[in-house]
């Protein structure tokens, strides 16, 4: 029955910053857990403008403090861990369809403010790519690895 749900569309931002170093959050609800900023795409909503959206809410970066530099040519797609299915998004969705953006910030660190409601991460720092696949948790690795090969 799972494998018969729609993936949820989604988008997620690999935010760098001039050294060629990656945003990476650890998420509040998961500690030791890392990962880039994303999100669920509303209805009617362009991916490029959900992607702008979720990381202001994630981060706190306004739009005119970056500037998007590359997309994926297309979607990628990852399922849920078993233990995970049902259990995730009110169980409607197998895993998610995303479609990923490269943004470098423009802007000071200081830009950035992990603090606003909803709050999502607990902590975040500059990782080198590498760094942020080894912290990434496994289910979602493959897919951290096409995203970055893709877009760094």
């Amino acid at each position: 029955m799972i494998g018969e749900l729609p993936y949820r569309p989604c988008v997620g931002v690999v935010l760098t910053n001039a050294d060629g170093r990656v945003f990476a959050g650890e998420r509040i609800d998961t500690p030791g857990a890392w990962q880039m900023p994303q999100g669920g795409i509303d209805r009617g909503e362009a991916p490029r403008a959900a992607a702008l959206r979720e990381l202001w809410e994630e981060t706190g970066v306004m739009p005119g403090d970056v500037r998007v530099e590359a997309e994926t040519a297309g979607w990628v797609t990852y399922d849920l861990p078993p233990e995970l299915q049902g259990k995730v998004w009110k169980g409607r969705y197998r895993g998610q369809r995303q479609k990923w953006f490269r943004v470098l910030l423009t802007a000071p660190d200081s830009a950035i403010d992990i603090t606003r409601p909803p709050r999502e991460f607990s902590r975040w720092q500059w990782m080198a790519p590498e760094a942020l696949l080894a912290a990434i948790v496994p289910f979602k690795r493959a897919t951290y690895e096409a995203v970055l090969a893709e877009l760094l």
